[in-house]
């Protein structure tokens, strides 16, 4: 279905490319716009991974830029919203461990290392992507009980974000 010119790493570089668009159009508050743009980004972390892995062309660039734009934009939008519709205490954490994967990495790599994202921090995502997408529906329907729904969420981003970094070598 994607053409084989499309390469994974074509597909991270989309999503870096995006990242300023998601949040500058949900800064705006053009939810109608913005959500849709959100989970496209998000997205394409799943596709740029199942390509990888089903052609065969898993690289380093990959393995070591990829979760770091998923950081981008995770980061980005709790940055925008978490700290304004949820507990600051919440955003410092979920951008201090996301800072902390970032340096983990960055240290593997300088030793010669590059590791794939483990279960752990597939699920981490997956429940971030999850709660920012909640606060954006709350923003956009009215619906504040969505808020309550996204910190619990991103509660368990943290533990599992814990856990993966456990697995990592921390």
């Amino acid at each position: 279905m994607i053409p084989r010119w499309v390469t994974p790493n074509s597909i991270t570089w989309l999503r870096f490319f995006l990242v300023p668009f998601v949040v500058y159009i949900n800064y705006r508050g053009n939810y109608a716009v913005g959500v849709p743009l959100f989970l496209f980004a998000a997205f394409t972390d799943a596709v740029d991974g199942s390509l990888a892995r089903t052609r065969d062309q898993i690289t380093n660039f990959g393995k070591l830029f990829d979760p770091f734009a998923d950081k981008l934009l995770i980061g980005s939008m709790v940055v925008l919203l978490v700290f304004k519709y949820l507990s600051q205490k919440i955003g410092y954490i979920v951008v201090g461990l996301e800072i902390l994967f970032i340096v983990v990495g960055t240290v593997q790599w300088l030793l010669g290392k590059v590791s794939q994202a483990n279960l752990w921090g597939k699920i981490k995502m997956l429940l971030q992507v999850l709660a920012v997408c909640l606060i954006l529906l709350g923003l956009t329907f009215g619906y504040p009980i969505l808020f309550a729904c996204a910190t619990w969420i991103f509660g368990a981003a943290i533990i599992f974000a814990c856990i993966s970094l456990f697995f990592h070598g921390i």
